[in-house]
């Protein structure tokens, strides 16, 4: 019983720094002028008008707007358009490798 006792006394102590590291890295950094400014244009973007003389449905108009940016931004990400998959490879074979004039002779391997 007694080493029962001294396990999860040692499991609590080891998983007490892992939850307090989980949680801080949840925080987030203030927002810059500069991230302010872009969120408000992408929500102009959406129909949102901060301006408008329609103030009692200010709340409304700005979640329904913050809706439609959240909708274009998970319509680009699976629409399979954008920037190419980083660190991609030719499975199965070396990749082709070039000796450059300015490095160490680099050995080309042919199928």
């Amino acid at each position: 019983m007694k080493s029962l006792i001294e396990a999860v006394v040692i499991a609590a102590l080891i998983a007490t720094p892992l939850a307090t590291f989980a949680q801080s890295n949840q925080t987030s950094e203030p927002l810059t002028r500069a991230q302010v400014r872009a969120e408000l244009i992408q929500f102009e973007h959406a129909g949102y008008r901060p301006s408008s003389a329609d103030t009692h449905n200010y709340p409304a108009n700005l979640q329904a707007a913050e809706a439609r940016v959240v909708a274009e931004h998970d319509a680009a990400r699976t629409s399979g358009y954008g920037a190419p998959a980083v660190g991609s490879s030719q499975a199965g074979s070396r990749p082709d490798t070039a000796a450059s004039s300015y490095s160490v002779p680099v050995v080309k391997y042919v199928r």
